[in-house]
């Protein structure tokens, strides 16, 4: 999958040693061969409109759209903001060490993670402070009302003050022994904090991290600790209050965020967020098969299998087109209603690391090279 998914046991959270073994033993495993590709009808007109690098992401870190800016990040520390409408370079900051998680922004504050566990919190390009979190993080913090939040790999959940660092609550589980080293959900709907906590949705309170609401979205089944894991991933379709999450090998699923009730639960095995609309919500599956749901009550309306073990990124619907990157830098365009191919573009070769971006009428992509690309509906 062209999102970062590896496995890791609590013990050892703190050692990027045990990660790259871990990395290592799931590179061993024979991939399928991916589904031929097929031909191109280019038929929505697509254009390249501008390319900035920002330095290569060998892990995944997430963009974060601020207004028509948006922030950017590789995995040496490198942190760009751009303009989406042309691409131009706003600003530009290090943090001077590798990171682990990236990007969390708003209009005045900027946040990532390093590998050490630190907590990196800027504004207007000047590091303000650190805070050393306990575990290892790879969910980009979420800034938001004056706080970074910061949901650790434990599945602890962190809120800061934005301006000076003070922890302000923490909200912990415990108990599990292996955790997925995936971008996990943290975001904010409303008032409410959603947060996963492996299988679980949870609704903070995000003053002090109270609990408003816990939804049970999946429960591992599996007859091992990796069979077992079903953590909530990043990436998923909000609108009003409804909320539709993906959970790691087992569901999808969409929820009230307002009181956490349950909508609908459907069995998929995927990795990668979600996206959607009002009348529709579409997932890629581990296989690379893409499937759209009608959110109204999750029944399937149709699969596309012309992708499959193509390493897909999750999907993103704006501008009346499905995007999906894969691991070969290519980015399809399909149709959301039925799922067929309207046009494929290419970018360096190197895989799109994420979903694409909807920002200021333009998809923006970003590869594993560190290239990001601006695309144009014409």
């Amino acid at each position: 999958m062209a999102t970062r998914r590896w496995y890791v046991r609590s013990l050892w959270l703190a050692s990027v040693g045990c990660l790259a073994l871990a990395l290592a033993a799931c590179a061993s495993f024979d991939k399928p061969k991916p589904e031929p590709l097929e031909a191109n009808p280019a038929a929505l007109a697509i254009k390249e409109v501008w390319r900035v690098n920002v330095g290569a992401t060998a892990s995944p870190l997430d963009m974060r759209v601020v207004g028509n800016t948006l922030w950017a990040a590789s995995t040496q520390g490198d942190l760009s903001q751009l303009d989406a409408a042309t691409g131009q370079v706003r600003a530009r900051a290090t943090v001077g060490q590798i990171l682990s998680a990236g990007v969390g922004a708003d209009k005045q504050f900027v946040a990532v993670v390093g590998r050490d566990n630190q907590l990196i919190v800027l504004s207007e390009q000047k590091e303000l402070w650190r805070q050393k979190i306990a575990s290892l993080v790879v969910t980009a913090p979420l800034v938001a009302g004056e706080r970074v939040f910061v949901l650790a790999a434990d599945r602890t959940v962190y809120a800061f003050d934005a301006a000076n660092g003070r922890k302000l609550w923490t909200q912990q589980r415990s108990g599990d022994s292996l955790l997925l080293g995936q971008s996990g959900l943290l975001t904010a709907v409303g008032d409410t904090l959603l947060a996963a906590q492996g299988g679980r949705l949870l609704g903070l309170n995000p003053q002090n991290g109270s609990l408003r609401w816990d939804l049970q979205v999946a429960s591992g089944r599996g007859i091992n600790e990796v069979e077992r894991l079903s953590d909530l991933v990043s990436g998923i379709s909000r609108v009003g209050d409804s909320v539709c999450v993906r959970s790691f090998q087992y569901a999808v699923a969409c929820a009230d965020a307002r009181t956490g009730r349950s909508l609908w639960n459907k069995a998929a095995s995927g990795a990668s967020g979600i996206g959607g609309d009002a009348q529709t919500v579409f997932g890629t599956e581990s296989d690379g098969k893409v499937v759209a749901w009608r959110r109204a009550d999750g029944e399937k309306l149709w699969t596309n299998e012309k992708l499959r073990f193509r390493s897909l990124t999750g999907p993103s619907l704006a501008g009346g087109a499905l995007l999906i990157g894969d691991g070969e830098g290519n980015l399809h365009v399909l149709s959301p209603a039925d799922g067929k191919l309207l046009n494929r573009l290419s970018t360096d070769g190197s895989p799109i690391v994420s979903a694409p971006l909807w920002i200021a009428s333009t998809w923006v992509v970003i590869t594993q090279r560190g290239n990001v690309i601006g695309f144009r509906p014409q």
